[in-house]
């Protein structure tokens, strides 16, 4: 029941990520329920897609991971009803530790928001408890 990738989560975002060139990418177009101030994009949401994005980089490594530090810059308002790009890609891993970054980009390539993330792997028992649990897509 994820809140960002949950097909069930009625609330949720229900993005769907794929792979491009090495990097995690998804698309996403937010409604007035997503705004802050009028037209524009929550922080908070950005914040969210982003964390989602970034995070799922691990995947690329085959690591399952939760996050231990994350940063976000806003350089540009973000519009409602606007498609987005979110990519994330992988700086380094170094043992149980995944530095990871990513974006927001408008529909016209400006990057409007930047984060860095770094990820903490999880223990086998943990992951395998999880992917019980969880339809990640």
């Amino acid at each position: 029941m994820c809140f960002v990738c949950g097909r069930d989560n009625p609330i949720g975002l229900r993005l769907t990520f794929y792979v491009e060139d090495g990097r995690i990418r998804t698309n996403f177009t937010p409604r007035p329920e997503h705004q802050g101030w009028p037209g524009i994009l929550h922080g908070g949401i950005a914040s969210t897609i982003l964390d989602e994005t970034v995070g799922r980089t691990a995947f690329l490594v085959d690591m399952w991971a939760v996050t231990g530090r994350f940063t976000i810059h806003y350089h540009h308002p973000v519009p409602i009803g606007q498609e987005l790009t979110a990519i994330g890609e992988i700086v380094r891993v170094r043992g149980r530790v995944l530095e990871a970054r990513g974006e927001i980009r408008l529909a016209d390539g400006t990057v409007a928001v930047e984060a860095e993330g770094t990820y903490i792997r999880l223990s086998d028992e943990k992951r395998r408890e999880l992917e019980a649990q969880l339809d990640l897509r």
